[in-house]
């Protein structure tokens, strides 16, 4: 039996798109290699969003060059966003690699490998779904659920337009069967994916048109699913329906992340966000008003062009005000083919360096105030395996999207009801409540 071996840079579309390429690989009778130096076919789910990912992906591809010249029946394979931004050089940087395809093309990488002559090839239009393709879950309990692909917004900083296309949507009734058939296969969680799930709908014809809320009810009455959760969505696009949807619905969890980036206004419109400060806060307080106890993360880059002392304040000010459960934060790197990667005034990466020490402590000391709400409380816990810290316990995920490690007998899929201890600013501690199991 042939084998293979994948290894996923960045986002989860990244993580959902590297399922199914499992999946579609174990269909033509691949199996998984616990290595690379054990595969015959060794992959790259690439990202391009952070300078991080490429510089790591340039020393994985290192070993694979050595592997294939140890083995040169070896088929070395790029995928994902950065093989599409590199689309006209991929083989003449890297003449080792044999296959490349963009996010739209991984249905090629079958093609390719089920032909008769395997000779260099690069797959970059943009075609239909991944989502389609079967899948090999990591966790049999948990799933992604790719609603669209693409975006139609034109952030400054943002490469995904060009890497992925514009947004197009997947029919609901295609969804729902999708997700009928994951909870027939056990799947008690899914997340719904798009670069943007909350103008989900607008592209499909007359007649087909459904908005984001009305495709969380339609889910939300899927026998079976427990949860539902989905990412990213867009401030600008952050409607009343939606969030009424996370009071309204049982499915749909108690965590909303909503992108901040930065909190001042002169530096949103040169990152072309589309909303203000003030508007980032009238969404949040809509939160706050029809979710009291919801979880809200974000994403804030630090140093982007332009960014003053006054503009880095303001963005601390925000942080200070909404109280983020937890935040993803980034020091700016220009991405080539960007309109930022061509602004003036940069800043200077001490600044950012100090900058971001400082919004860290911040995001940290308020998320630890946060959490304390849930010390005494009884949470809902998805078990997920044994505790990454200490394996004689359990860790789990809440509903608000919280880590929790307890004490408990439960499985891998069940879910428990957890009565916590202690927090931090990344995870809760409790015990389970052994008569409270949900079957």
């Amino acid at each position: 039996m042939r084998t293979y071996h994948v290894t996923t840079f960045g986002c989860q579309m990244n993580e959902h798109d590297s399922e199914r390429m499992k999946g579609m690989l174990e269909s033509l009778g691949y199996s998984e290699a616990p290595a690379r130096e054990d595969a015959d076919v060794i992959l790259f789910n690439t990202c391009s969003i952070r300078e991080s990912a490429d510089s790591r992906l340039v020393g994985h591809l290192g070993e694979a060059k050595r592997l294939k010249a140890e083995d040169p029946e070896r088929v070395v394979g790029i995928g994902g966003c950065w093989a599409q931004s590199l689309k006209d050089e991929v083989f003449e940087r890297f003449p080792f690699v044999d296959v490349a395809f963009g996010p739209g093309q991984v249905p090629k990488l079958a093609e390719f490998l089920t032909s008769d002559s395997i000779t260099a090839q690069g797959f970059f239009e943009f075609e239909g779904f991944t989502g389609h393709l079967p899948a090999r879950r990591e966790r049999e309990f948990q799933a992604w659920v790719q609603i669209s692909v693409g975006c139609n917004c034109r952030c400054s900083y943002c490469i995904v337009p060009s890497t992925r296309g514009r947004e197009v949507s997947r029919p609901a009734p295609e969804l729902v069967e999708e997700v009928r058939r994951l909870a027939d296969d056990g799947v008690r969680e899914i997340t719904l994916l798009g670069q943007n799930v909350n103008s989900y709908g607008r592209d499909l014809p007359p007649g087909q048109k459904t908005s984001f809320s009305e495709l969380l009810g339609t889910l939300d009455g899927v026998d079976g699913v427990d949860r539902i959760r989905y990412t990213s969505p867009h401030p600008k696009d952050m409607r009343e329906d939606v969030i009424r949807a996370h009071a309204e619905l049982a499915s749909v969890c108690e965590h909303i992340h909503l992108p901040l980036q930065s909190g001042s206004s002169r530096i949103l419109k040169r990152m072309r966000r589309t909303y203000n400060r003030e508007r980032y806060l009238d969404r949040v307080a809509m939160i706050r008003e029809h979710l009291p106890d919801c979880a809200i993360t974000t994403d804030i880059i630090v140093g982007f062009p332009g960014e003053g002392d006054a503009d880095f304040e303001e963005t601390l000010e925000v942080v200070d005000e909404v109280g983020y459960d937890s935040a993803f934060t980034f020091v700016f790197s220009p991405r080539r083919g960007t309109e930022a990667a061509g602004l003036g005034e940069q800043v200077p990466h001490a600044a950012k360096r100090e900058r971001m020490e400082r919004l860290v402590e911040l995001v940290q000391r308020r998320a630890t105030e946060r959490a304390q709400r849930f010390v005494g409380r009884e949470l809902e816990v998805l078990v997920e395996g044994p505790s990454r810290t200490d394996p004689s316990r359990l860790r789990g995920r809440s509903r608000h999207n919280k880590t929790v490690n307890f004490d408990g007998a439960a499985v891998p899929g069940e879910l428990v009801q957890v009565r916590v201890g202690s927090a931090t600013s990344t995870t809760l501690a409790g015990e389970e409540r052994l008569l409270a199991r949900v079957a």
